[in-house]
């Protein structure tokens, strides 16, 4: 039996109304974005106004550099204030003594508040750090994993789907390595070749922080065209993502000028000392403080050059034995960081550390970080549109990840700051 709603008058019925609007309000407040998010967003900002004062005053490359790297979160965060501000205004107006205007901020805080959340999802986008191979081109190297032939099978339909979407897109992209078992009873089949190991470049700018999120394991479950009892068969391929180095110098490298180059060195942060030369040299030796040393104070590297009797040859040639020093150095330190990233994708191979699964019978990819399902597997598989929206998922999925990263890191400051001010 269906029993009546209890009677409550107007005036109060209103006033339920007011508060339950104004509770929601405050809870929309933040657009869902954490204090301590937000509190990061201003101290950024606060950051990119002060540079840009430092900018109009005096231009300095490396000023600009960080003013570029921040002026995404300064941006975001201008049009969070003004969303936010629009709604605390809606707010106001729930308030007034005009009942056309109550009603009309009553239909529009939903969308306003909905508004709100996105921009603070996109705030929290631009406050995660760039990955700092995220601009480079990248490497997609496919091997197969368990499962003998099905498993070749698969990594060669991996590699294409790759492959084509790269050429549905527009990028640049070459097959650096294709290479297939020769193995017998291991040729084509069904249109896909055993694969051993193929390796795609993807030359476009961006491409690592593209693709970085499909490193992992791959799972297919099918029958094989070989299978005769149709039995479903599991098998992996295997997918490493490498930022790309240039092999040999270019233009940018070997521009001493351009903060980007390897070359670059601060002269602010070179120490120059100059002497008297020592050996054998005549009269010149120990009469003219003609021989020059440079210390690079952040790495500690030093150069002496006195090869010259001219003060002004020394230094030009220790300053460009300096920037060449330096230049190894980075490369060194961007190849073991490589090194280290390559050994965090050496997976186990194994069917429990999949990242994705691709179920031929039931038509769906499933991203097993976002918790997606795709269907359409055909189009997954050709490197099409629905792909495009897997791989969405998945950097999705790493932008949550570096927010809660985040978030954890701002959570253990504070505990330790309230220690710091309470405790003994």
């Amino acid at each position: 039996m269906i029993t009546a709603a209890p009677w409550v008058c107007r005036s109060c019925a209103w006033s339920l109304r007011r508060a339950s609007a104004s509770q929601f309000m405050r809870r929309a407040s933040t657009g869902g974005l954490p204090p301590a998010l937000l509190a990061r967003a201003r101290k950024v900002a606060a950051e990119h106004d002060q540079l840009s004062a430092q900018l109009e005053a005096n231009y300095d490359p490396k000023v600009a550099r960080r003013a570029g790297e921040i002026s995404r979160v300064a941006t975001a965060l201008n049009v969070f204030e003004k969303t936010k501000a629009s709604l605390a205004e809606l707010d106001g107006l729930l308030n007034s003594d005009d009942a056309e205007l109550r009603d009309l901020a009553r239909d529009d805080i939903e969308s306003a508040t909905a508004e709100l959340t996105e921009v603070g999802r996109q705030l929290s986008v631009a406050l995660t750090p760039k990955h700092p191979f995220a601009h480079m081109p990248c490497l997609l190297e496919v091997r197969p994993g368990p499962g003998g032939l099905e498993g070749r099978l698969f990594a060669d339909a991996v590699f294409s789907m790759y492959k084509t979407y790269c050429e549905n897109m527009g990028y640049r992209a070459r097959v650096v390595k294709y290479e297939t078992a020769d193995e017998e009873g291991m040729g084509r089949t069904g249109g896909e070749l055993a694969l051993q190991e193929a390796v795609l470049e993807v030359q476009d700018e961006g491409a690592y922080g593209l693709f970085r999120g499909e490193a992992g394991v791959h799972r297919v479950q099918r029958i094989p065209v070989t299978e005769k009892t149709g039995r479903v068969h599991t098998s992996v391929a295997v997918v490493w993502v490498l930022p790309s180095f240039p092999t040999d110098g270019t233009e940018a490298e070997s521009d001493w000028e351009n903060p980007e180059s390897d070359f670059y060195i601060d002269p602010a942060e070179v120490r120059t000392e100059t002497m008297r030369a020592r050996g054998a040299g005549g009269q010149h030796v120990n009469k003219t403080e003609s021989a020059i040393r440079l210390t690079h104070i952040p790495t500690g590297t030093t150069v002496s050059m006195q090869d010259s009797r001219s003060q002004s040859t020394n230094r030009k040639w220790a300053w460009m034995l300096l920037r060449s020093r330096i230049a190894q150095q980075r490369r060194e330190v961007r190849e073991e960081h490589a090194r280290s990233i390559r050994k965090g994708l050496i997976l186990n191979n194994s069917r429990g550390d999949k990242i994705r699964t691709y179920n031929y019978q039931q038509d769906r990819c499933t991203d097993h970080r976002s918790g997606q399902d795709f269907h359409n597997l055909t189009n997954v598989l050709e490197g099409g549109e629905v792909f495009g929206k897997v791989i969405k998922s998945a950097e999705s999925w790493l932008v949550e990840r570096d927010i809660q990263e985040i978030l954890a890191d701002e959570e253990e400051v504070v505990p330790s700051g309230n220690k710091k001010n309470g405790g003994k």
